[in-house]
């Protein structure tokens, strides 16, 4: 019998690699946990139609959890299970911060309710759209609408998510501010974007702001408590600042071995990395019951 019931899987920097594929060992391997009677969730900060061609590699079946967390959708109807929505005092305050920096306001929503992913609160002439969220956006098939103002927004009661896309030197202006102004109030990610392939230039973030409840690991708890299943026996892959609810909250938390210091000193193991079928090297351990092939972390 495996050790776990349940694997919690981050995508970017983990089950995808530095192309941004699943490796046919990593799609093996998951198919292998599956048969075991483990249940495969994806929990990652995309959107859900932002992950679809990853979960279609994989044959995702199971629920989601998308946009960091703050929804769980089931991933073949589209539907939205569960969600956490950002008071509007958070999210004015958010867009107003991200001005202040010039940048535009990505304004996520549930789309299964809605129909579309984003309100880019901007001045089109005033906070272009970086041009890293263009090809975002083209490539992913992203439905999105535009508002000059966060209170022109016509369904303010469906955001979960308000991020930027910009240089490392604006995040890191608007990340002090939120930190010291919203700190108790919202769960803040700030970390290295996806870029297209030959991407110049100084270091792109996202920087995206939640709910405080609006965490993979509440995401996940939340399936664990329907299907009456006890944390211990769930693991967490993970690799970034938004993974660590998860590899906390998880009975077994593996970091990848690219992931940041922070998550492999959280972590109770560290497989290898993204490029190296780190996904697959740990599944084989978690279902042969053999951790020690994995480096120890914390």
């Amino acid at each position: 019998m495996a050790m776990i019931d349940v694997l919690a899987i981050d995508l970017d920097g983990t089950l995808l690699g530095s192309g941004k594929g699943v490796s046919r060992a990593n799609v093996e391997a998951v198919d292998r946990a599956r048969q075991a009677g483990v249940a495969v969730l994806i929990c990652t900060g995309r959107g859900l139609v932002e992950a679809r061609g990853a979960l279609d590699a994989i044959d995702q079946r199971e629920p989601v959890m998308v946009a960091g967390g703050s929804i769980v959708a089931d991933p073949v109807s589209g539907e939205t299970l569960h969600r956490v929505e950002m008071r509007d005092e958070l999210v004015h305050r958010a867009v107003e911060l991200f001005h202040g920096v010039e940048a535009p306001a990505m304004v996520l929503k549930d789309p299964a309710a809605i129909g579309y992913d984003y309100l880019i609160v901007d001045s089109e002439d005033e906070y272009p759209i970086h041009d890293i969220s263009r090809w975002w956006f083209d490539d992913h098939g992203i439905e999105i609408r535009r508002a000059r103002s966060v209170h022109d927004d016509e369904h303010p009661e469906h955001t979960v998510r308000v991020g930027m896309c910009c240089e490392v030197s604006k995040t890191n202006v608007v990340t002090e501010r939120v930190l010291r102004e919203m700190g108790d109030s919202v769960e803040l990610h700030d970390f290295p974007c996806v870029k297209p392939e030959g991407h110049a230039g100084e270091e792109v973030h996202i920087l995206e702001i939640f709910d405080k409840t609006a965490t993979k690991w509440n995401a996940i708890d939340w399936y664990l408590e329907k299907h009456g299943i006890d944390p211990s026996r769930v693991a967490a892959i993970g690799d970034q600042v938004n993974d660590l609810t998860m590899i906390h909250g998880a009975g077994i938390g593996i970091a990848m071995g690219n992931a940041i210091d922070e998550v492999k000193q959280g972590s109770c193991y560290v497989t290898a990395g993204n490029d190296d079928d780190g996904v697959a090297t740990a599944i084989g351990c978690l279902l042969d019951g053999d951790l020690s092939r994995m480096k120890a972390g914390r």
